[in-house]
C-alpha cells in the first residue's frame, strides 16, 4: 500500500493551489490541507502549525510538499525542514516571490523598496486580514507607524479580474499610495507545484 504525498498549503493559496493541481492532473495524486490564511499576519505561528503534521507524516513515512515559501519566519521554517528530509517547499522569501517568479520581484522591489505588495488573495481580503488584522480599524492613529515609509502599493494579480484591481486601488487609496497593477498569472507558481510535487511523488513509500 502506497501512502499518497501530503501537501500542507497556506489556506490564502487554496484557489490558485486547487487550478493548478487540477491542470496538471495532479488533484488526485496528492492530499491537501490548508493552513489559515491569516498565519499572513503571524508568521511566528507558522513553524509551530507545522511542526505536528511534519511529525505525524514522518511516523507515517509520507512525503510532503509543503507550499509555503520562508513567508516571514526567519530561517526558522528551514530549520524544520532539516529536520525532515521528506519533505520540501516552495522556493524564495514570500508569496509574492513564487507567484511573479524570483527575478521579475527583485526587479520590482528594486523600483522602488517602499512598496506594499499585494496578491489577489489579500486584495480581496484586505479588510479581514490587513485593516482590520492589524488594528487599523480601531486605532487608526498606527497608519503610520505601519506604513509611513510605504510609497506604493503593487497588486501582482494572478487573473485577470477587474473587480479584483478595483479592489487592489481601493486599498492603495485608503493606505494614502499610490497604486500599480502588474499581471503576472499563474506560470512561475504552477512551475514551482509541479516541481515539488513531482518530487514528493517520486518519495512515495510503499
Amino acid at each position: 500500500m502506497t501512502v499518497a504525498p501530503l501537501v500542507i498549503a497556506c489556506g490564502a493559496l487554496a484557489t490558485e493551489l486547487r487550478a493548478v493541481l487540477k491542470a496538471q492532473g495532479l488533484a488526485g495524486a496528492v492530499e491537501v490541507t490548508y493552513l489559515p490564511a491569516n498565519l499572513h499576519n503571524r508568521p511566528e505561528r507558522i513553524v509551530p502549525e507545522l511542526e505536528p503534521l511534519l511529525d505525524a507524516a514522518a511516523a507515517q513515512k509520507r512525503p510532503v510538499f509543503v507550499a509555503y515559501a520562508d513567508c516571514g519566519t526567519g530561517g526558522a521554517l528551514d530549520a524544520l525542514l532539516q529536520r525532515h528530509p521528506e519533505a520540501t517547499r516552495l522556493p524564495g522569501s514570500h508569496c509574492y516571490e513564487f507567484f511573479s517568479g524570483a527575478e521579475q520581484f527583485a526587479a520590482m522591489h528594486e523600483e522602488e523598496l517602499g512598496t506594499l505588495f499585494l496578491i489577489d488573495f489579500l486584495a480581496k481580503h484586505f479588510d479581514a486580514l490587513l485593516w482590520q488584522g492589524l488594528g487599523l480599524d480601531r486605532h487608526p492613529q498606527l497608519l503610520d507607524m505601519y506604513f509611513g515609509n510605504y510609497r506604493r502599493v503593487v497588486l501582482i494579480s494572478q487573473t485577470d479580474s477587474e473587480a479584483i484591481v478595483a479592489m487592489g486601488r481601493a486599498a492603495a487609496e485608503r493606505l494614502g499610495l499610490q497604486f500599480e497593477h502588474r499581471h503576472v498569472g499563474m506560470d512561475p507558481f504552477s512551475a514551482e507545484v509541479q516541481r515539488g510535487v513531482a518530487v514528493s511523488l517520486s518519495r512515495k513509500v510503499a
